[in-house]
């Protein structure tokens, strides 16, 4: 069990430790051609919604892929003054806790504010030496350059000076959060691409992957057959999904 550094009250972390999906379900993942999209598809045939597209969150780096679990953050605004605020010198900003309890591969999802920076380059840097995949926030962080010097993607709704020490707190670790209105919870899966991110319930995980496959196989069908030539009346009749 690991020690919580003390940036948030020990109630405010929800879950220690996630239930981890195996590291071959999660090849699978990412051997996916079209990652979010098949998955996507996948999710509107289960009845699931869970994606948001690349116009909302923002990818840092172009033609990444990131496929892993979330661990989350839960931002709010302070209610003193930014002024006010940086006279006590007490910052409230918690996110370390939740690389401290992430383990290699794992997925910084961040309900945030807006226009104020949930991540900086300290924080990004201490998140990649932590092993995660990268970060998806719900706001906007700052110091785009160190990040993208780590290659350590950040999909998000925009970059910022303006800092969140004095002006952000976090409440919670491990817990539920609510990204671009969609719900995500500790251990859930994250994937994203140039093309957006998609959240994958727990509970789903499996049988989203058997659908997402079947898709991208189609997919593989169709462009193979693209390819050779296929004329557009036989390429309409036939099913590939």
């Amino acid at each position: 069990m690991k020690q919580l550094t003390g940036r948030v009250p020990a109630e405010a972390v929800k879950k220690m430790t996630l239930t981890r999906l195996s590291p071959e379900l999660l090849q699978r993942y990412q051997q996916l051609d079209d990652l979010t999209g098949a998955v996507s598809d996948a999710m509107d045939n289960l009845g699931l919604l869970g994606a948001i597209a690349a116009s909302t969150l923002k990818p840092s780096l172009q033609a990444q892929r990131m496929v892993g679990q979330a661990v989350t953050v839960r931002n709010v605004e302070r209610h003193e003054t930014p002024l006010r605020s940086a006279a006590s010198k007490v910052g409230k900003m918690g996110e370390h806790e939740a690389y401290n309890l992430a383990e290699s591969g794992d997925v910084v999802v961040i309900q945030g504010l807006l226009g104020i920076s949930n991540m900086g380059g300290q924080s990004a840097t201490l998140a990649h030496r932590a092993g995660c995949a990268g970060a998806v926030i719900d706001g906007s962080y700052r110091d785009p350059t160190v990040s993208r010097e780590l290659g350590f993607p950040i999909w998000a709704q925009g970059v910022t000076p303006i800092t969140g020490k004095w002006r952000l707190e976090t409440v919670e670790i491990n817990g539920k959060v609510r990204i671009a209105n969609v719900q995500v919870d500790a251990g859930d899966l994250v994937v994203a691409d140039e093309a957006g991110v998609v959240f994958v319930p727990f509970a789903h995980v499996e049988a989203v992957l058997k659908e997402a496959e079947h898709i991208d196989q189609g997919d593989s069908r169709q462009k193979a057959d693209i390819a050779t030539g296929v004329d557009i009346a036989t390429l309409a009749k036939t099913k590939y999904k």
